[in-house]
């Protein structure tokens, strides 16, 4: 698994370095899909812009970017022709609802376990994790993000753990269930 779950995006540039190095392309061949249809409410909508400019800061061209917004189906043949899905904050619950109401779930997951990178921010990061009913289950452990103070950087124990908490600065790297590491 190539899973990287933040709570607002890359924000410094040790997370920027660990997505391209997951992805093993230079930036100007990464193709990406942008799914920002966590963004419900105004906060989140606000955020989009700096989400989006996550990928164009660190190279990816505009035109390798695909927005999609969970309203129409993405096969799996689709998915499997981009690198990186990058799921942006909001409101969990409608994100989840939309990603099993268009059976994108099934498609998303596949593309995970085929070593596509999966980048969540904040709603993305909490929908991949054990937080709610009807998650993507990549982490068994529930997940806190913004938090003023994040876990101890390296190895976290998943196999204890009652939550995962990272601040605006972290990251937790996920290469399989039980390798899983806060990065800053």
């Amino acid at each position: 698994m190539k899973v990287l779950l933040t709570s607002a995006g890359f924000e410094n540039k040790r997370i920027e370095e660990t997505f391209l190095a997951l992805t093993g392309k230079k930036p100007e061949d990464i193709k990406a899909v942008f799914i920002p249809a966590a963004a419900i409410d105004a906060d989140a909508i606000e955020v989009l812009p700096k989400c989006l400019h996550d990928l164009l800061d660190c190279g990816i061209p505009k035109d390798n970017i695909r927005v999609y917004d969970l309203h129409a189906d993405m096969s799996r043949e689709e998915l499997m022709g981009y690198d990186a899905v990058y799921v942006c904050g909001g409101n969990t619950e409608y994100l989840l609802e939309r990603i099993n109401e268009k059976g994108f779930r099934n498609t998303l997951i596949f593309f995970i376990k085929q070593g596509g990178v999966y980048v969540g921010v904040s709603a993305g990061s909490l929908a991949a994790a054990g937080n709610l009913k009807g998650s993507l289950g990549i982490l068994e452990c529930p997940v806190r993000v913004h938090c003023e103070k994040g876990m101890k950087a390296g190895p976290a124990d998943v196999e204890n753990c009652g939550e995962i908490q990272i601040d605006n600065r972290q990251a937790i790297l996920v290469s399989d269930r039980q390798n899983v590491r806060i990065i800053e």
